[in-house]
C-alpha cells in the first residue's frame, strides 16, 4: 500500500516532530486537535521546528559540513544544490500543514494516522473508540506510545489487524529512530508496510519482532530515568550534580536531567503514574511523581516550555 496521506493525533512534543519531519520528506499531513486552544499551543511548536531545520540546512550550505541525519541521507557530506532543494522542502512543509478540530475530516482521506496523545491508556482508548468509523477501509493505525502494548489498546480500534505501534526518540531529525512494534494480531503486510515508511521519513526502522512494554529505547532508558529521579526525590542529590556525575563519569552529552527536559515533564510524570505503588506515600514513584507536578504546576514543562529543570533560549540551556 502506498501511504500519501498522513494524519498526526496531537501536536505535542513528539505529535508535532513526527507531523513536520513527515511534511518535510512530502508526505500531505494533517494535524487533529481536539480544540482551537490545541492549535494554538502546537503552533509555536512547528515555528520552533521549522527555524531549528532551517538554521541547520543554512549553516550547513554556508559553512559546509554534515547535517542531522534525519534530514537527507546524505547526511555526511550534502552538496549546495542538494541543501537548497532541502531548504526548499523546509518551506513547503511549513506552508503545507493542515490543522483540523473536525476528526471526521481529519482521517477522512488518511492512509496513515498516527496518534501521539498523553501516556494515558483510557485516554488513548477513548479516542480510538470514538475515531473507528470514521477511517476509510485502507487506513493504517499507529501509537506513539512509548510504554503502552500495542495489544491493550487495539480491541478499541475497530482494525486490530491494520494497528501497530511506531514509537520515535525526541528530537526525531537528529535522532532518527523508530521502533515498529506489531501485535499478535497485525498483518504482516501492514507491519512491512508502516516499517518501509519509517524508512521513507528519513528513520532507521527498528523492528521490535515480539511486544515489549517499553520497546527498546525505553525499556534502556526509563530505568536509567527513574534511577536520577529517585536520588533527587529522596534528597540524595540535585539534578545539577547528578548529571554532572553522569556526564564526568561516562562521557555522556547529556545527563537524565537534560534527557528530561527534553522529552518533556508530563510524559515522565504520566509513566510515573502508572506505577502500582502511586498513592503509596512512602513509596518512590509517589515521591517521583510529587516533585515532577511542582515544576508542572510551576509551568516548567522542559525545553519546549523554555524551562524543566534547567532553563533555555532557542534550545539551548542557559542554566
Amino acid at each position: 500500500m502506498a501511504i500519501k496521506n498522513v494524519t498526526l493525533i496531537g501536536g505535542g512534543v513528539l505529535g508535532s516532530q513526527i507531523g513536520f519531519q513527515c511534511a518535510y520528506k512530502g508526505y500531505n499531513v494533517t494535524f487533529y486537535m481536539r480544540t482551537e486552544g490545541s492549535i494554538t499551543r502546537t503552533k509555536p511548536k512547528v515555528d520552533r521546528l521549522y527555524t531549528i531545520y532551517k538554521n541547520e540546512l543554512e549553516t550547513a550550505k554556508e559553512k559546509g559540513g554534515p547535517v542531522s541525519r534525519g534530514l537527507t541521507p546524505n547526511y555526511e557530506n550534502p552538496s549546495k544544490e542538494e541543501l537548497d532543494q532541502l531548504l526548499a522542502n523546509v518551506d513547503k512543509a511549513y506552508n503545507s500543514l493542515v490543522y483540523e478540530t473536525d476528526l471526521a475530516k481529519a482521517v477522512g482521506d488518511a492512509d496513515l494516522v498516527i496518534e501521539a496523545l498523553a501516556e494515558n491508556l483510557d485516554q488513548k482508548k477513548a479516542f480510538y473508540e470514538k475515531a473507528k468509523d470514521l477511517y476509510p477501509e485502507r487506513t493504517i493505525l499507529c501509537t506513539n506510545s512509548s510504554t503502552l502494548l500495542p495489544s491493550a489498546i487495539a480491541p478499541s480500534t475497530g482494525r486490530p489487524e491494520k494497528f501497530m505501534a511506531l514509537h520515535f526518540a525526541n528530537n526525531i531529525w537528529i535522532h532518527n529512530t523508530a521502533e515498529v512494534m506489531g501485535h499478535a494480531g497485525t498483518d504482516p503486510e501492514v507491519f512491512k508496510t508502516v516499517s518501509a515508511f519509517a524508512k521513507a521519513i528519513g528513520m532507521v526502522s527498528l523492528e521490535v519482532r515480539k511486544e515489549q512494554p517499553g520497546y527498546i529505547l525505553n525499556s534502556l532508558l526509563v530505568p536509567f530515568l527513574l534511577a536520577a529521579e529517585t536520588l533527587c526525590a529522596n534528597e540524595v542529590s540535585d539534578p545539577q550534580t547528578i548529571d554532572l556525575t553522569w556526564k564526568l563519569a561516562t562521557g555522556a552529552p547529556a545527563g537524565p536531567f537534560q534527557i528530561l527536559d527534553i522529552v518533556g515533564l508530563t510524559t515522565a510524570y504520566n509513566i510515573v503514574c502508572a506505577s502500582p505503588d502511586i498513592k503509596d506515600p512512602n513509596a518512590n514513584s509517589y515521591k517521583i511523581a510529587a516533585m515532577l507536578k511542582k515544576y508542572i504546576d510551576a509551568g516548567k514543562l522542559g525545553i519546549n516550555a523554555g524551562e524543566g529543570f534547567y532553563k533555555y533560549n532557542n534550545n539551548t540551556k542557559t542554566e
